[in-house]
């Protein structure tokens, strides 16, 4: 099943530290998902046209920077827009607990905090990517 789910992982904002979101990635190739990882400070508008021109499954966004709600609200905006609502969207880095409900609120599946064993992260995946 994993090797036909195409994952877009990135970085949006300016934060310029992907260590943690390498890892993440790296975790995801080896549990046996397609991975494709755009790199640092992509634009809500970047990595929305990726997904499309992807056509991924997941949108994986790991946000260190603090600006996890304004981010995700204008990428919930453009997936709705681009009609790409379908895609399983996952959130991770530095997310307070108090920001959960708000993430999921915008439309975002999962939010895994700094810290969530990998396992966690393709177990969810795996139990859920349509």
């Amino acid at each position: 099943m994993t090797s036909a789910v195409r994952i877009l992982f990135a970085k949006p904002g300016l934060d310029g530290h992907d260590v943690g979101a390498k890892v993440v990635v790296r975790a995801l190739m080896d549990a046996g998902f397609e991975v494709v990882y755009t790199g640092l400070r992509k634009t809500p508008e970047e990595i929305v046209r990726r997904v499309c021109d992807e056509d991924a499954n997941v949108l994986g966004l790991s946000i260190l920077s603090g600006s996890h709600v304004p981010i995700c609200r204008r990428i919930g905006a453009l997936l709705l827009e681009n009609q790409r609502e379908d895609v399983l969207w996952i959130v991770g880095g530095n997310i307070p607990q108090r920001d959960h409900a708000a993430l999921y609120d915008i439309g975002v599946d999962a939010v895994f905090a700094v810290g969530t064993p990998l396992q966690t992260i393709v177990d969810f995946l795996r139990e859920n990517v349509p």
